[in-house]
């Protein structure tokens, strides 16, 4: 056995959970350093058909990263810069292993200063450019900022900015994928496709894949349902957001894109839930530079006022007017002061149309007040973590419940008016914020006992049904990982699960892979009796 496979013991007992609050086990646990030592973890393991976990950062939110036994193989430790190139198009593109932190990559691309040992003369060369080049960033962002890119790629996570920029798919450019018995996949947008959905896939140890794509239609909303499909789609889309079930990103590349020069933020109150949806339908087609989209609730607005007045820790939030019912908060990329203005009088116009007030807005137009507004917007989820973990120590069954479901453009006031509905026939507390530029919110539920979490959770079931008759998807950015795997059986229905495990199972022959992620294990292990039949 490879010295880098650990006993699991008590001193890894992080490695159990992620950002869910779900809990696990596991018996061994490894933290390569490099694509060699992924390469000798899986092989030794996949003689004995042992499942592997596949984990970075642990910032998900779907339990993708929460071990059902066997082996915990941790990415953190693969955190270096591998090269960078320049594109005929002009674009950069970086070359990392997934171990890379987002918020490490932020701040050395703002600095210009990227720690280049061991690259060669073309990706220095590639560097000096990228150094006097105009600033550079990479707009995928979800809320955790300490997410490493190799998750980010696992789920497709996508953020506030999505609404402009797409989600974390469209910024990957090449991968490379170990397969569960340490073969590995060289992989580059643009260079192979699938034939209708059939894909053919060369690994570098010689092996020609013959892989049958799932016959499902994908809805045409924000998704990160499932594995992405499409008649004669780029290999590289197929590995990006399955979750660690199909193999192990060892390097990914991703292309930067110009910092916009001017970024203004604008958070606009509203005395109505209608009002702010109906400002958001109307501002939508009115700005042509729109980062982002968001919203916060009745419910989530309250928590802040709660949080602003019993803890320390929020005092310098903002108060806010007790005639502020809800929120909804855009951000504007723009090359010019003079183009921001003339977006924000658009806005301004909008407002005034929907039911809004200048006098209740707020622009954020200098790097503190943008601070400050971030810190308005990244309170409201670690506020409701706070009460969960509060509540949590009276009853530790349960944990905070929060959907991810999204909806096509014209459907958006039907799902507000499905949730209310629910929620208040229910009596559950709960808070919602979120995309609803991408007319996707988070609805939080927030048990105050076992009986409460049951509930909650019956009531999302009802809602992934809903959704996907509205056209929707059950997981608009997290993944699906554990928790949702059931909703995924909603969305698509049983036959095109039974293709998605047949499609693993074609790449990972013993089932290791992220088992109970995407679907459950029982499933896996019928089709694996029958010979994937």
């Amino acid at each position: 056995m490879p010295a880098s496979i650990k006993p699991f013991s008590d001193e890894f007992e992080e490695y159990r959970r992620d950002e869910s609050r779900s809990v696990g086990e596991a018996q061994s646990i490894s933290f390569p350093a490099d694509e060699d030592g992924v390469r000798a973890v899986l092989a030794e393991l996949s003689p004995d058909a042992c499942p592997v976990t596949v984990q970075g950062a642990r910032t998900g939110l779907a339990a993708g990263a929460v071990p059902h036994g066997g082996h915990v193989l941790n990415t953190s430790r693969m955190n270096r810069y591998l090269g960078m190139r320049i594109g005929d198009d002009g674009v950069f593109y970086l070359r990392s292993q997934p171990g890379v932190v987002l918020s490490e990559l932020r701040k050395q691309l703002a600095r210009k200063a990227l720690p280049h040992d061991g690259w060669d003369a073309a990706s220095l060369e590639a560097y000096r450019a990228f150094q006097k080049a105009p600033a550079q960033f990479f707009p995928t962002d979800p809320t955790e900022a300490s997410a490493c890119l190799g998750g980010m790629a696992a789920c497709n996570a996508s953020g506030a900015r999505s609404y402009a920029y797409g989600p974390m798919r469209p910024h990957v450019t090449a991968l490379r994928v170990a397969l569960a018995d340490g073969d590995i996949l060289a992989l580059r947008r643009g260079e192979t496709f699938a034939n209708g959905r059939h894909l053919a896939l060369e690994t570098e140890g010689g092996r020609t894949l013959e892989l049958d794509l799932p016959t499902y239609d994908m809805p045409a909303t924000k998704n990160a349902s499932g594995y992405f499909v499409a008649d004669d789609m780029d290999a590289v889309d197929l590995f990006i957001g399955a979750c660690g079930t199909l193999g192990v990103i060892t390097e990914l590349e991703i292309a930067l894109m110009p910092a916009p020069a001017v970024v203004w933020g604008v958070s606009c109150f509203f005395s109505s839930e209608g009002a702010a949806v109906a400002f958001t339908q109307a501002v939508r087609p009115a700005l042509t530079h729109a980062a982002a989209i968001e919203y916060f609730d009745a419910g989530a607005l309250d928590i802040l006022r709660r949080q602003r007045e019993n803890s320390t820790a929020f005092s310098a939030l903002p108060a806010l007017d007790p005639d502020a019912a809800v929120c909804v908060y855009v951000e504007l990329d723009c090359a010019t002061e003079d183009e921001a203005t003339a977006e924000l009088y658009r806005l301004g116009e909008v407002l005034g149309q929907t039911g809004g007030s200048e006098a209740a807005t707020w622009v954020a137009r200098t790097a503190v007040d943008r601070e400050c507004q971030r810190f308005f917007r990244h309170a409201v989820p670690e506020s409701v973590n706070m009460l969960i973990d509060e509540r949590r120590r009276a009853d530790p069954t349960i944990t905070k419940l929060g959907s991810d479901m999204s909806v096509p453009d014209d459907r958006l006031a039907d799902v507000i008016a499905l949730y209310r509905r629910t929620l208040a026939e229910s009596g559950l507390e709960s808070a919602a914020w979120g995309h609803i530029g991408s007319n996707h919110l988070h609805v939080n539920i927030l048990p105050r006992n076992a009986e409460d979490y049951r509930r909650g959770g019956e009531l999302f079931s009802s809602w992934a049904a809903e959704v996907t008759a509205m056209g929707g998807a059950v997981s608009a950015e997290h993944g699906v990982g554990k928790l949702k795997a059931g909703f995924l059986e909603t969305m698509y229905g049983r036959g095109h699960i039974v293709e998605s495990a047949r499609l693993k199972l074609e790449l990972d022959p013993k089932g290791q892979l992220g088992r109970g992620n995407l679907f459950s294990e029982t499933l896996l292990d019928e089709l694996m009796a029958k010979g994937g039949e």
